[in-house]
């Protein structure tokens, strides 16, 4: 099997540098015609941003005898998002894959975070995904096909000190996918997550290690990517990628407890915690009809 994007068109947001620039590259050397969508700001979003980075991408894929254009637009913006897409069809005439990568870090520890750097994380990643997901959403369902890749992070979903806005905005794109897989399944788009470790301008200052940029390159993880957005992709999964390293990451939901009427009081709960977070019957649910459902089964079995 080899995997391949032949006649097939990618938006990659965010591809001027790290990750979404090797994605780019990835998704055209096998036959993507790829938009290259980079603000060309700094790393928190505060600088002016250039076009000159994604034009550069373009280069670089035009040079290796690929398909690219360069779009500016900023992710947090539906008009510029749609306007986007409206080039990108007016290029290639339909998108097929979308990858949001693009964000930016204000980190601080939550005592000290500004609540307006807070809402400008959650508006690039979680409101850019939402934007840009949007966005395509009525051109993949009329096509019947779609792949939609959000990016979250290990930071939303285990927690990381000083990110608690980037962690929220990261978990958030997985609620997200969760739904947008519910209702895109009739229409061929699947829908997926990928959950990043790489050395690059972002994370530069996080890693302590001399050794990660030669051993987390971002193409160890855009290997990961590729294997999310073909015709063959899962939908649903979240994949974790980095140092050469993949794996999946679940939300597992236990068999849990039932309590009658009069036995429901806090102490009860707490009494039977064992049973509360026992692993034994520990389950992935597929969408919260399964909750109450499971709930229901109890009660009625009593």
């Amino acid at each position: 099997m080899t995997i391949r994007f032949d006649d097939r068109v990618a938006i990659v947001t965010g591809a001027g540098n790290g990750l979404g620039k090797s994605h780019a590259l990835a998704l055209a050397a096998r036959g993507c015609k790829v938009v290259v969508n980079d603000l060309g700001g700094s790393v928190d979003g505060s600088s002016a941003g250039s076009a000159t980075l994604a034009e550069q991408v373009v280069a670089e894929i035009k040079a290796a005898g690929g398909e690219a254009i360069a779009n500016g637009a900023n992710v947090a913006n539906y008009d510029e998002v749609a306007a986007m897409v409206a080039q990108t069809k007016a290029e290639w005439g339909r998108v097929d894959i979308l990858i949001n990568n693009a964000g930016i870090l204000r980190d601080k520890s939550f005592a000290k975070a500004d609540l307006d750097n807070f809402r400008a994380v959650v508006e690039v990643h979680l409101m850019g995904s939402v934007n840009c997901s949007k966005a395509v959403w009525d051109t993949m369902r009329e096509q019947e096909y779609g792949r939609i890749v959000m990016t979250t992070s290990a930071s939303g979903l285990y927690g990381n000190f000083g990110q608690s806005s980037y962690g929220a905005a990261k978990m958030a794109v997985v609620g997200l996918m969760n739904t947008l897989v519910l209702e895109g399944h009739k229409y061929g788009i699947h829908i997926n997550a990928l959950a990043p470790s790489a050395y690059t301008r972002m994370t530069a200052d996080i890693f302590s290690d001399d050794s990660a940029e030669e051993l987390m390159p971002p193409e160890a993880v855009t290997t990961g990517l590729l294997t999310l957005c073909d015709d063959d992709a899962p939908t649903r999964t979240i994949l974790a990628a980095g140092a050469g390293g993949y794996a999946t990451t679940r939300i597992y939901e236990t068999d849990g407890i039932y309590l009658s009427p009069e036995e429901r009081t806090p102490e009860n709960i707490r009494a039977a915690w064992a049973d509360v977070e026992a692993e034994a019957e520990q389950r992935v649910l597929t969408n919260a009809g399964q909750q109450t459902q499971k709930f229901l089964k109890k009660s009625k079995a009593t």
